[in-house]
Order: structure tokens, then sequence, then C-alpha cells
């Protein structure tokens, strides 16, 4: 971690086309380029690297103790009152999006120290960090979706148990790509890099197929089915708003990555302003997404404590 790697050879070597997760864990990078990039060669000028290699690890800490406390606060909230939830937040619904955003905070403290001095776990661990970050993600994804209109997660019967284990247990299978894309390389250190393998290899491919399906297809289809639907219309409320904090923090980043192939691939031709900003745009929207896993805890309980104290309930 820790260092920046252009990711087209056929690019300036003054550019290092990388997001917000390419400098906690380098998660961009082509093996057909080690070049370290020389960053102040004209005629372009890109600081990027070296100023989220300063912010990264510190938008990580606060990001996981802030999470962490959240998260906590959520879980206590649901021993205490366990049957103070309500559609289309249920308490089953509410601990599995606990469990997920858990999950997905724990990563940030190893991902902090492998930005600031390089990643020193080997490449099982770089790759089942990749598959418990993807994974939290895409449950997340499902549960909310499969939450927006249904009432599958009223009540904790068998129905709602075996549509749990289908959402975590396909939520694993689609993550998997993610760990098979990712891997180490070694530069002036170790790094931990999302794609170690080529722009237009299969796995990464069908990785980013499915990043896309989640973070911009699956939204966009819930949106145009309630603006369709009267019967879906009417149901919307706070609560699915809620939920929908995770879409809304994901989407730029998902629109990002589109843009990001796009570039690596050469289909579109960028300018040297491009390279110099592109990467910014893309960093900070991965920072957005990051920061769901902070605010959905806090979301939730503001929600319930408005319900208990105006004596709403709901329709489960």
């Amino acid at each position: 971690m820790g260092n920046c790697i252009p990711v087209n050879p056929n690019v300036l070597e003054s550019q290092n086309f990388l997001d917000l997760m390419d400098i906690m864990v380098n998660l961009s990078y082509d093996d057909s380029n080690v070049t370290l990039p020389d960053y102040d060669a004209e005629p372009c000028h890109n600081q990027y690297c070296p100023f989220f290699q300063l912010v990264a690890p510190t938008f990580l800490a606060i990001t996981c103790v802030v999470a962490t406390m959240g998260t906590g606060m959520l879980l206590v909230a649901l021993v205490k009152w366990p049957h103070a939830w309500s559609w289309p937040h249920n308490r089953a619904l509410v601990v599995q999006l606990a469990v997920g955003m858990g999950l997905f905070a724990v990563l940030l403290p190893p991902v902090a120290v492998g930005t600031r001095q390089g990643w020193q776990l080997g490449t099982g661990l770089c790759r089942f960090t990749h598959l418990m970050w993807h994974w939290s993600l895409f449950a997340q994804g499902l549960l909310v979706g499969s939450s927006s209109w249904s009432t599958a997660w009223c009540h904790w019967d068998p129905r709602s148990r075996w549509l749990a284990v289908a959402v975590w247990a396909g939520a694993l299978v689609l993550a998997t790509p993610a760990a098979l894309a990712s891997g180490t390389v070694v530069a002036t250190e170790p790094s931990c890099v999302r794609r170690s393998v080529d722009i237009l290899s299969p796995v990464y491919l069908l990785h980013l197929s499915l990043c896309l399906c989640f973070f911009l297809l699956l939204p966009a289809a819930l949106l145009v089915a309630t603006l369709a639907v009267p019967r879906l219309r009417a149901g919307w409320g706070p609560g699915l708003a809620v939920s929908w904090l995770f879409f809304g923090l994901w989407v730029p980043y998902g629109a990002g990555l589109a843009v990001d192939f796009l570039l690596q691939a050469q289909l579109l031709q960028p300018s040297c302003g491009t390279f110099e900003h592109f990467d910014y745009v893309l960093g900070l929207s991965e920072g957005l997404g990051v920061l769901h896993c902070c605010l959905g805890p806090p979301a939730l309980l503001a929600l319930r404590l408005c319900r208990r104290g105006a004596g709403a309930s709901g329709s489960c």
C-alpha cells in the first residue's frame, strides 16, 4: 500500500489514475507497467497520490471510530427495544444491516495501516480483505433492495430466514470475483491492489459488471418501478428514504467506475486535465460511499426515535 502506480501504459507516465481506495490499498493496477511515476513530469502534474496518502489514513480512522460507535448504539437499541421496529425496518432487517455496516467498518483499520506503512499481510489476506469488503456491500444492497416494497422481513419466520441465507450466500458468491481480481504487487513497498489483472480480463469485467449492477442499475430499476407503479409510489416514506441512503452514497462511485473503465480501456480519449482531476473525483466519490457505515446507524436510530416519539406504528 501507499505506492502510486500508473494504470495505463499508453498514457503519460506522470498520470496516476487512482481513486480513494487506490490510495487506501492501491486498488487499481496494471501489471503491464510498474514504472514509478514522476509527479512533476511535463506536461501534466498530478498531486492526487501524495495528497491522499496523507489524508486517507486519518479519514479511515475517524470513519471507523464513528461507525463502531454508531453500530454499537444501534445494536443496544435493538436489544433494549426488540419490538419497536416496524416496516420497512423491522428488527430482522436492521440486525442484518448493522452486521453489514459493522463488517465494513472492521476492515477499515488494516486498510488505514496498510495505506501508511505498506501491505505486510500477504496476498491471501489481501484477497480476503477485498472479498469481505464487497461481501458487506453486496449484502447490504440486496437487503435494501429486498426491503424496498416487500414485507418479507416483517416477521422472523421460515420464509425470512431462508431469504436471509440466500442474501448472504448470494452476496458472498457475487463478491468472489473481487477477490480473484485483486492481489499484491511490490514496487517500493508491498501494495494490496484491487486489480492485479488486465483491464479486459474476464474476472475483472465480471467484477466491474457486478459493481455497476449494484451501484447503478439496481437503484435505477427500483426508482423507475416506484415512479411507474402507483401502489409502490404510495408506499414511499421516510423509512424507505433512510434505507436508500446506502444507494445514494454509492451511486456516484458506480458512475465513476464506469467512466474509469472507459478511460482505461481507451474507449474515451482523455485530455491532460482529465487525468489530473478525474482521479480526485473518483476518490472523493468512493470516500462518500465509505461514509455509509457511519451515517447508516445514526439515520436508522433517528428514524426509530422519531417514530417512538410520535407514537407511530408500522404496517408489519
